[in-house]
């Protein structure tokens, strides 16, 4: 009897049990629908929102669009730039549960940029501990403040006391390619970005680093590793949750690579303060005829790294000081070699503009190679434009990233608060504004102002709107003067077309950009 009344008392509780884990399941569908619904309600376009990218997936979104290498990651968003035009120059799109606008129009990227100051979100996330609050990636009220104070080391004054140290530089890197001559294509990145890296640090921190090979590769090298990164993460949807992401072997190396980085910029600050202490804890201020102090102020034109540490303890903490050497450093000779590197290669693949430039060094600088002075910079036109076109077809910072925290009325639609918007600097920059050869390498078009656009914000390439590159001037002196030296040595042969790119925060080239040099009459 008791063993009857165990077995039915059995079956009771199994089939008590299975009704429990048919409830249990309907429970967890239904709540998984209302969920799945409440998002689609929240995430659907709102009216007045710009069209969204077609390939819209519930839940995840456009997510799987990024999926793959760096090389994918490019393709993916050159093709959404392109959309982007074809849609009137505003697109959505969604990864899992963020919004995202990317905008191509250049009146509506200077809108969004000057009534948007603030980084925003995504950006801050994945490179957050490696860049910190540097100028570019600082939030509004860090970034008003020191680019108030920062202005003056990047006045003219200030860098035309670097022309000389410039000079020097080329000099050096044209010593430095005589292996190359007659040997076939090289890499010629492998040589800007080291004297890139010497020129920023000398110019602006200071310091002769020359002498650091081995650091100095193993700096290059791991900015490169942590860039790729920070993409790579990007891309995988699971690894956005910090939790996630802290116990992958992806977190492990870019903790590693980000600790190498580290440990230069604190090489950097302690040598510069070593030094400046051995001077009476005095700033040295470089001496030619046009120095001069700051109207309405005593502060006298100093170079970054001087400034920085006379502010600090007030103005600057010692994370703001070491944020700010960080990005400079890191910006300044990353964006430099890449445009110096895709220069090269499409003057390699069009002669007649190579030899355009040579002539006007010839007719500027004569026959002898003399050192480019103050006054021949404002002479080399020709040389300009070509730099000019270069940074628009290839430009190396392609988007320009904005959270969006308030509404923004555009011409066609309306940005909701609370989203990403990116700029597609890429997408402005093949904007139909620039006329039908917009596809085409025509450095002329900046020779003739009717052939460029009547719109100032058309041309991008060294940021958008307040928020926009402080080193412009210093970039374009600095490869003014290299790009003199090494063509009045070399003749470049190169084919643009056979380069594969890759997106890692700025524009690389992976394969297809070695260029040969041969030595000139």
């Amino acid at each position: 009897m008791f063993a009857y009344k165990l077995i039915i008392s059995n079956k009771y509780s199994i089939v008590v049990l299975r009704r429990s884990i048919v409830y249990a399941n309907m429970f967890i569908i239904l709540t998984l629908l209302t969920i799945s619904v409440l998002y689609l309600w929240l995430r659907r376009p709102l009216p007045g929102e710009p069209p969204v990218l077609p390939g819209y997936i519930p839940l995840i979104g456009h997510a799987y669009r990024f999926l793959g290498d760096t090389t994918y990651f490019w393709k993916t968003l050159k093709t959404m730039s392109y959309t982007s035009l074809k849609k009137g120059g505003v697109i959505l799109w969604c990864i899992g549960p963020m919004k995202i606008y990317m905008v191509t129009d250049p009146d509506e990227c200077i809108t969004i940029a000057n009534t948007c100051l603030d980084k925003d979100k995504i950006t801050r996330k994945f490179t957050g501990t490696l860049l910190g609050n540097g100028l570019p990636f600082g939030p509004a009220n860090i970034w008003k403040n020191h680019r108030k104070v920062m202005n003056p080391a990047f006045n003219q004054q200030v860098l035309d006391g670097f022309i000389g140290l410039f000079n020097k530089q080329s000099r050096k890197l044209t010593d430095t390619l005589s292996k190359e001559v007659g040997k076939g294509p090289f890499d010629q990145s492998y040589y800007f970005q080291p004297i890139s890296l010497e020129s920023i640090c000398l110019t602006t921190m200071g310091l002769d680093i020359s002498a650091d090979n081995k650091q100095n590769e193993q700096f290059v090298e791991a900015i490169d590793k942590v860039m790729m990164i920070c993409i790579s993460r990007f891309q995988r949807l699971w690894l956005h949750s910090d939790f996630i992401y802290s116990w992958s072997s992806m977190s492990k190396k870019q903790d590693e690579y980000t600790k190498v980085i580290h440990d230069m910029i604190d090489a950097v600050l302690q040598r510069r303060k070593t030094e400046s202490k051995l001077n009476n804890n005095k700033t040295e201020t470089y001496n030619n005829s046009n120095n001069g102090t700051q109207k309405g102020s005593g502060t006298k034109f100093k170079p970054l790294m001087d400034l920085l540490l006379e502010l600090e303890g007030g103005i600057f903490s010692d994370q703001d000081v070491r944020d700010e050497t960080g990005i400079n450093i890191i910006a300044g000779y990353e964006t430099v070699a890449g445009v110096l590197t895709y220069f090269f290669l499409l003057i390699g693949s069009f002669p007649h503009v190579q030899e355009k430039i040579v002539t006007e060094l010839e007719e500027v600088l004569g026959k002898e190679h003399r050192d480019v002075t103050k006054q021949d910079l404002s002479l080399l036109v020709y040389l300009e434009a070509v730099i000019k076109e270069t940074l628009r077809f290839y430009p190396i910072v392609s988007f320009v990233t904005r959270s969006i925290d308030k509404v923004v009325k555009l011409k066609n639609c309306t940005l909701r608060p609370g989203h990403t918007c990116v700029m597609s600097l890429y997408g402005v920059s093949r904007h139909p504004i620039w006329g039908e050869d917009a596809e085409r390498f025509r450095p002329e078009r900046w020779l003739d102002s009717a052939s460029l656009p009547s719109n100032p914000n058309a041309f991008l390439a060294f940021g958008v709107g307040k928020r926009n590159c402080i080193g412009q001037v210093y970039a374009m002196m600095s490869m003014k003067i290299t790009i003199a030296h090494v063509l009045r040595n070399y003749r470049v042969t190169g084919d643009h077309t056979k380069m594969k790119l890759k997106f890692e925060v700025l524009l690389k080239p992976v394969s297809g950009h070695y260029i040969s040099i041969e030595k000139r009459a």
